[in-house]
């Protein structure tokens, strides 16, 4: 009786030690909301790089409450390269504006946008005096809305498959009659 008291015990004992984690845990490691901004000039003239941006975060749609995307939060920013920018947060305020220093001296600013997904892609058209930020529909979507739409596509071809066939036999065995 008591072998098998101690047998239960070191069980017991083996699963306890086997729960514990192995790796420290760290926090904040699933995905977060992103915005990416690629960049194209509006018309003619010597190609623009990006020197610096600021992206503008807004509660009200007319963007009177524009306040700079919070940087002192873990991953959260809004970086900029020579030809766009990215941005990673929290969670994104409803409205944007971006503001954005080129190599030819001008600071320009955007229209307001809305956020346009978890995985936000923009197209931004420099003109002369401003910014036009314009949602990428396409790149914006999910994936699981592509995959979506193949497997329905599919399905509905399937579907025709299985009408056609079923039409075939029936007018052959009334043929045959």
């Amino acid at each position: 009786m008591r072998k098998r008291y101690a047998t239960l015990v070191a069980l017991l004992l083996a699963l306890a030690v086997s729960l514990l984690p192995w790796q420290a845990a760290a926090a904040d490691m699933g995905p977060k909301p992103t915005m990416n901004f690629t960049f194209t000039q509006g018309g003619p003239g010597p190609q623009l790089s990006i020197l610096s941006g600021t992206l503008y975060e807004c509660q009200q749609a007319d963007c009177s409450d524009a306040q700079p995307l919070k940087k002192n939060m873990g991953p959260q920013r809004f970086t900029c390269d020579d030809s766009g920018c990215n941005s990673m947060s929290y969670g994104y305020a409803p409205y944007h504006r971006i503001e954005i220093a080129f190599s030819d001296g001008k600071t320009r600013q955007s229209n307001i946008f809305r956020t346009a997904g978890f995985s936000s892609v923009y197209k931004v058209t420099v003109r002369q005096d401003d910014l036009l930020v314009e949602t990428d529909v396409l790149a914006s979507a999910p994936a699981s809305m592509w995959i979506g739409i193949v497997l329905g596509v599919c399905c509905c071809l399937a579907f025709l498959l299985v009408v056609a066939v079923i039409v075939i036999v029936v007018v052959r065995r009334n043929s045959k009659k």
